[in-house]
């Protein structure tokens, strides 16, 4: 199947059948049905029927190397700037759908796959095998439109375990067995978030490392589909408030479920193997993929949009309250207003600034990628702070949808209007505000963006070392200073 339409998402999802447990139970039937998942699945179906609307087909898909059939664009690998504009084109209309909520909207980890897929000559050096592989599935996803989750990381207790070598039963992930058929793996991960509602998992932990670097049990990557018997989701808690969009609109709507992934001696055939016991070969791929280069231009759609809802939402506050004339509630407005313009520009920058790497890939320039993947982490905080300073109460009185359905509506109807919104109107105002700046979904939120791409000194060390032309104003310094 090449690029697919919503109720074909819906029916393969469906049809998948996971092993999901949520509050202490097993999930059964139509997980699209289910609370928990049904809001997110309408989004991404209606993301998935773009790709077949005339309206959208020709800036969402484009045609099959293989087939010539139409298959999704955030799969293409881009080798031109006019590609990378076209990838951003696409993943920009699908991140005006979810108004950047979705963290792991489907472009996401297709861009991730694509990113991977480039560097698989690193692999023919030691394993050209595994480098075929990894050509083979990225052309699998790719003509099937598989859905992917993935994971990276690892619970604490499994990172301590591998550290600390002498406990008797090791809770890291490590393959545990090989034979003729593939290789055995146990042991648990996080944070796969959409897991539950995905065709396949992308498993790709950092290594740990090992005394036997050559064959370390703990580094590998591979991928394998969600439904197999000896996979388990454990879900958190949901955040989605309930059905209603007045009362919950972007819970209902945009609320993605993060599971721990716990593998129980998982059988993963040799043909889903991408890496197996080489440490050095795992960072390699990692590294020179430019996995983070890659999926941070999509990351940056979905920020861009993100902040466009969060200056609109601000701006509708402040005339619903009559605010406007307000020194500091400007103040507090233009911060929203730079920090969307600086995205846009760094957006920008990247692309004007690719250049095709060793691959014959068109790599957008890394230092705006790095700077933002940097800053975003740390003005997101700080919008929703806004949203909160200039909500205040109203944040906190917040009536009901069906409150209006009974005798106090006439009080609410008196009391509870805005500047040029009725009173339900205004309530409703209020209770997007809340979702985005107090509510379970928006705390997630917000810590999610906070640790997007890791722990900030991760980050600030990735801009760091990896931020181009350090040396080169050094230099300019020292000329200047001894050699004028």
């Amino acid at each position: 199947m090449p690029a697919k339409n919503g109720s074909q998402y819906i029916e393969r999802i469906n049809n998948n059948l996971p092993n999901v447990w949520l509050a202490g139970e097993q999930v059964k039937g139509a997980i699209s049905e289910h609370k928990a998942f049904k809001g997110l699945m309408a989004t991404q179906s209606n993301m998935y029927d773009m790709q077949l609307d005339d309206k959208w087909k020709a800036k969402m898909t484009y045609a099959s190397p293989l087939t010539g059939d139409p298959v999704g664009l955030s799969f293409m690998q881009p080798r031109t700037k006019k590609d990378l504009a076209a990838r951003r084109e696409m993943m920009q209309a699908w991140a005006y759908t979810h108004h950047g909520f979705l963290g792991r909207a489907p472009d996401y980890m297709n861009t991730t796959l694509m990113a991977y897929s480039t560097a698989a000559g690193v692999l023919e050096e030691k394993t050209p095998q595994y480098a075929s592989n990894l050509r083979r599935y990225y052309e699998y996803c790719r003509e099937n439109d598989i859905t992917l989750s993935h994971v990276y990381i690892q619970p604490k207790a499994g990172r301590l375990a591998s550290l600390l070598g002498f406990l008797e039963h090791p809770a890291a992930a490590r393959v545990t067995d090989k034979n003729k058929d593939g290789i055995i793996v146990r042991g648990a991960f996080l944070l796969d978030t959409q897991g539950a509602s995905s065709d396949e998992i992308l498993v790709y932990p950092v290594p740990h490392s090992s005394p036997d670097a050559d064959d370390s049990p703990y580094a590998f990557a591979f991928a394998v589909p969600s439904n197999l018997p000896s996979i388990r989701f454990i879900c958190r808690e949901s955040f989605v408030g309930g059905e209603s969009a007045y009362n919950y609109p972007l819970s209902s709507r945009f609320e993605e479920m993060d599971t721990l992934v716990i593998f129980e001696d998982v059988l993963v055939p040799w043909d889903r193997v991408f890496v197996c016991g080489d440490e050095e070969m795992a960072c390699r791929l990692f590294d020179e993929s430019s996995f983070h280069i890659h999926s941070c231009t999509q990351i940056m759609c979905k920020n861009i949009a993100k902040t466009e809802f969060l200056l609109g939402t601000i701006e509708t506050m402040i005339d619903a309250a009559g605010l406007g004339s307000y020194g500091h509630v400007i103040d507090k407005v233009t911060e929203v207003i730079i920090a969307l313009e600086t995205l846009k520009a760094l957006q920008l920058a990247a692309e004007k600034g690719a250049s095709a790497n060793r691959w014959g890939i068109m790599l957008p320039n890394r230092n705006p990628i790095l700077a933002t993947s940097a800053y975003f982490p740390t003005i997101y905080p700080r919008m929703i702070e806004i949203i909160q300073l200039l909500g205040a109460s109203g944040l906190i009185m917040v009536p009901d949808e069906k409150d209006f359905e009974t005798d106090i509506s006439g009080p609410l109807n008196l009391y509870m209007k805005g500047i040029g919104l009725s009173a339900k109107e205004n309530i409703q105002l209020s209770r997007l505000a809340w979702e985005l700046s107090i509510s379970a979904f928006g705390g997630r939120q917000t810590v999610y963006e906070r640790f997007f791409f890791g722990n900030p000194t991760s980050v600030n060390n990735r801009l760091y070392h990896g931020y181009k032309g350090r040396e080169t104003l050094k230099q300019r310094v020292q000329d200047f200073l001894f050699h004028s």
